[in-house]
C-alpha cells in the first residue's frame, strides 16, 4: 500500500450527484517542485550552494541559508474537490502557487482558506496547490524551472485527481478528463517566479486559460508579457497590487499596450478570454492578509466567480406530454 502523508478528507460521502462536503487531501507527488535530485558526481550543484558535511543548503536572497531537509524535501500537493463540483460538466483546474513563508496546512488551507474560497466561487473546478520552499523567504520554483516540469506535474495531478474522484463519487460515476482540462494559474506574492517559469519553460502553457497575480508581480514582466501577447485572444489576465508592486505592474501594462493588447485599469465584471485588467488596491490593504481581504472579503472567491469561459450548466430537457385527440 502506498504511503500517505497528512491527508485530510472532509466528508467523502455524497448524496445524489453532489458531495456532502468538500474533499481536501494533501498527498505526495513524484513530480512536484521538490525535492531535487543530487547533482551528478563531479558536477557543481546549481541550486544547493552550501555544504556542511552531508547537509546541503541554499542561500536565499536575504543571505539566509535554508537547509534541504527542513525546507526543500516536502513533496506534497494539496488537492481539493468542492462539494458543489459536478463531474458531468466540463472541469477547470485551478493551480495555486503560494507565497513565501507558507505551508499548505497552516496557510493555504487554514489561514487563507483557498479550498473553501474555490467552493464558494461556484466555478466547476478542482484545486491543485503544490508546496514550494517550506516556510522560507524563498521563491525557488524547484523542478518547475526545468523544461517540461509543469507538464509532468499536470499529468500526475490528473491521475491523482481521477483517483480522488473515484473514491468520492464511486468508480462508475462519469468523471472529467483532467488531462485535457483548462488551467487557471493563480500566483500570490512570491508565487510569481514559479508562475513565470511555468509559462516560459513548463511546456503546458497551451493549457493555461487564465492568469491571476495577487500582489505577485515582483519581476519577470517580460516573461509574462510574452505569454500574454501570444495568447491575447484565448486567455484572461488579472493582476491586483499594493504599493510594493505598483511599478512592476506599470511596466507590464506598458509592455502590453506597446504590443497593442487592450489592457485596462479596474475590476472587470467578468473574466472572459481577452480580458486584461489591473486593479490597484487601497493603501490599507495588508499584503500578508490579501487572500482574506483585498477589494472584498475572500477575494479569490470573488474573482473565480467572474470566470466565464466554461460551458453553462446542463439544463435537463423536459419532455412535452403528447396531446392526443380523444376518441368519441
Amino acid at each position: 500500500m502506498k504511503r500517505r502523508l497528512a491527508g485530510l478528507v472532509l466528508g467523502a460521502m455524497f448524496a445524489g450527484r453532489s458531495l456532502a462536503a468538500d474533499v481536501v487531501e494533501i498527498v505526495p507527488f513524484a513530480h512536484g517542485p521538490f525535492p531535487l535530485a543530487h547533482a551528478k558526481r563531479g558536477r557543481a550543484d546549481p541550486f544547493f550552494d552550501v555544504q556542511d558535511g552531508a547537509r546541503r543548503g541554499h542561500t536565499g536572497r536575504d543571505g539566509t541559508v535554508y537547509w534541504e531537509q527542513e525546507t526543500y524535501r516536502d513533496n506534497r500537493v494539496l488537492l481539493a474537490i468542492p462539494a458543489n463540483f459536478d463531474p458531468r460538466r466540463p472541469a477547470t483546474i485551478v493551480v495555486f502557487l503560494h507565497g513565501n513563508q507558507s505551508l499548505l496546512e497552516r496557510d493555504v488551507r487554514d489561514r487563507q482558506h483557498v479550498p473553501a474560497q474555490l467552493a464558494r466561487a461556484g466555478l466547476n473546478a478542482v484545486l491543485v496547490a503544490p508546496q514550494f520552499a517550506a516556510d522560507a523567504l524563498d521563491s525557488s520554483p524547484g523542478r518547475f524551472a526545468r523544461p517540461g516540469g509543469f507538464a509532468r506535474f499536470l499529468d500526475e495531478a490528473a491521475t491523482k485527481l481521477d483517483t480522488l474522484m473515484r473514491r468520492a463519487y464511486g468508480a462508475k460515476r462519469r468523471r472529467p478528463d483532467f488531462r485535457k482540462a483548462p488551467v487557471v494559474l493563480v500566483a500570490y506574492s512570491g508565487g510569481y517566479y514559479p508562475a513565470a517559469l511555468v509559462l516560459s519553460v513548463g511546456r503546458a502553457a497551451q493549457r493555461v486559460r487564465g492568469l491571476v497575480l495577487l500582489d505577485a508581480l515582483y519581476s519577470d514582466e517580460e516573461r509574462f508579457a510574452d505569454f500574454l501577447m501570444k495568447r491575447r485572444r484565448d486567455v484572461f489576465f488579472f493582476s491586483t497590487y499594493t504599493e510594493g508592486t505598483r511599478a512592476n505592474n506599470g511596466r507590464l501594462l506598458g509592455l502590453l499596450r506597446a504590443g497593442h493588447v487592450a489592457a485596462r485599469i479596474g475590476m472587470p465584471e467578468e473574466l472572459r478570454p481577452g480580458t486584461f485588467c489591473f486593479l490597484p488596491l487601497a493603501p490599507d490593504v495588508d499584503h500578508f492578509e490579501l487572500l482574506s481581504r483585498a477589494w472584498a472579503d475572500d477575494p479569490l472567491a470573488d474573482l473565480l466567480r467572474r470566470v466565464r469561459f466554461q460551458a453553462p450548466p446542463r439544463k435537463h430537457a423536459v419532455k412535452a406530454k403528447r396531446h392526443t385527440t380523444p376518441r368519441h
